[in-house]
């Protein structure tokens, strides 16, 4: 994921929901989604892929809405060749934004302090969604992904908790006051041991403040590093 140039060209599918006034390109992902803001609101808009849609992201953030701060839906949709998801923008900042990335102790804090409580908040025994191995082995495989064989063997689950699903540093939002606000990107969200949300939150750790952060992050979300599970769901997530 990326931040894109100011002259990146403008979908005509976002163009017909919001117009081009004020709107500022905000995010790039690897398989050419761009995310806008066009006032008090966030456009996603990408091309149809068969890794998660954003239909099922829509569904995920309204269950999630019951317990968690996460952004509000306005309007998603699809046809044959792009999706999209309009949602509202919150009073927070992510966590990789300029004013952040100059405070990277506090942003640290506040990526792991978020992750605890959606991953204690979120109940398990009511979330209709899976992201266990079994289930993401088996969309890889839709996706034309065969996996080596030791990725199918997963360590034993530590926790059964409700994953984000994507949990890297930009996709925590932070308010005025340095404490966590709110997670979006929520299109993978499901089911899963915690290290899976874990494994990933931490390498991403580096990608955007460099190195070293990790203690820091494991104090605030209260956990001892387990390099077990940190090392397979890291494997897991960069095979697929």
């Amino acid at each position: 994921m990326s931040i894109p140039a100011d002259d990146v060209e403008i979908p005509d599918r976002v163009r017909a929901l919001v117009g081009t006034a004020g709107l500022v390109p905000m995010w790039r992902n690897d398989l050419g989604g761009l995310t806008f803001r066009a006032g008090a609101l966030f456009v996603k808009w990408g091309p149809r892929h068969g890794e998660a849609s954003m239909a099922e992201e829509a569904e995920r953030i309204a269950w999630a809405s019951r317990w968690t701060p996460v952004p509000e839906v306005r309007d998603h949709g699809a046809d044959d060749d792009e999706e999209w998801l309009v949602t509202s923008a919150l009073e927070a900042e992510s966590a990789v934004s300029a004013h952040w990335l100059t405070r990277p102790e506090i942003a640290v804090r506040a990526i792991g302090a978020g992750l605890r409580s959606l991953h204690d908040t979120l109940p398990v025994a009511e979330c209709p969604f899976d992201w266990s191995v079994p289930t993401r082995i088996l969309r890889a495989r839709e996706r034309g992904i065969d996996l080596p064989a030791e990725l199918r063997d997963p360590p034993p689950v530590d926790r059964l908790v409700v994953c984000h699903g994507d949990a890297c540093a930009p996709n925590t939002l932070i308010d005025a006051e340095g404490r966590w606000a709110a997670h979006v990107d929520l299109g993978a969200l499901g089911i899963a041991d915690r290290w899976a949300d874990i494994a990933v939150a931490t390498m991403s750790l580096e990608w955007n403040f460099g190195a070293d952060w990790e203690p820091t992050f494991y104090e605030a979300y209260g956990v001892e590093p387990d390099p077990v599970r940190v090392d397979y769901y890291r494997a897991l997530w960069n095979a697929t």
